[in-house]
């Protein structure tokens, strides 16, 4: 079967089966790829893909600077494929099957106390001095993510309905397709109190989403991105990335220091495994030692 055939029923079939939009762009972007170096090097046909094919490819990656992370992600991704390929009966085996993972450096990065204090109170003067409702906004994004840990996409997609004021909750529709509840904190709570009340006075009109654009209309990925994009050149942290991710691994990594069980982690940050969060604790072992040799109660205890 001709390779560019197959991708293309690949793509399909993700569709069909209802797959978010931005797994299907992840899956043009990276698999397309993998399907442009094939036919650079007359692999044209599907069945014609070896293993070497695909190390030789993943080599190639590596060289253009691609660290591990990005490596496995695009190898998981070629597997999906191959692994539908199979299930097509287009190959007998899969040739991504022998590829092994590498073995990640994982370093995540979280923010400090000072660095959360510069980003706030930059919006707060911004949003005094000019009376930007894109100000507000965007520190509001900040206080979200912090206060819920919730996700770019879902941050997007929230509305005025989804959130429970009286009973301090937050509904999302989440990565795995389904509505979760979480608790908002009283302090969260009065923010956005505070903050509908601005925006019904600035608009003069309600909006059905939380968070808007400059001319009212629903707020995007891009224009998302923008704004940190903004906030990023606008702090030149040297240490950390400012983006939506790294406020979302922030709130992961409070949770962890303040001695919550992973257990609760897992239910707040939604991971559908524990061993995802617990990957994350992990990370900040040496913190929690530390915090452990402080703390720990035998400590004041004559023994």
């Amino acid at each position: 079967m001709l390779l560019k055939f197959a991708f293309q029923d690949f793509l399909d079939d993700r569709k069909f089966k209802n797959t978010t939009k931005v797994n299907i762009r992840n899956y043009l972007t990276m698999l397309g790829e993998f399907v442009e170096y094939c036919n650079e090097n007359q692999v044209v046909n599907v069945e014609d893909i070896t293993t070497s094919t695909i190390r030789s490819y993943l080599l190639k990656c590596q060289d253009k600077g691609n660290n591990a992370g990005t490596i496995n992600t695009k190898l998981m991704r070629i597997r999906a494929f191959f692994n539908y390929m199979v299930e097509c009966e287009v190959v007998k085996l899969s040739p991504a099957k022998k590829v092994k993972l590498l073995k990640e450096d994982v370093k995540i990065e979280v923010f400090s106390d000072e660095q959360i204090n510069q980003m706030l109170n930059f919006y707060r003067r911004i949003k005094r001095r000019e009376k930007s409702y894109c100000a507000y906004r965007d520190y509001m994004i900040i206080v979200t993510i912090l206060g819920t840990g919730i996700r770019r996409g879902e941050l997007i997609g929230l509305k005025w309905s989804d959130i429970d004021l009286e009973n301090q909750s937050i509904s999302v529709f989440g990565k795995t397709r389904r509505r979760e509840t979480l608790p908002l904190t009283s302090k969260l709570t009065k923010e956005f109190l505070a903050y509908r009340t601005y925006c019904k006075q600035h608009w003069g009109k309600g909006n059905e989403f939380v968070f808007t654009k400059r001319d009212y209309t629903k707020l995007t990925e891009n224009s998302l991105m923008l704004m940190f994009k903004y906030l990023r050149q606008k702090m030149n942290f040297p240490n950390v990335r400012v983006s939506p991710h790294t406020f979302r691994h922030t709130f992961c990594h409070r949770l962890a220091m303040s001695g919550m069980s992973a257990f609760a982690i897992q239910k707040l940050m939604r991971h559908q495994n524990i061993s995802v969060t617990m990957k994350y604790v992990a990370m900040w072992g040496n913190e929690l030692r530390e915090q452990n040799d402080r703390f720990n109660p035998l400590n004041n205890l004559d023994i």
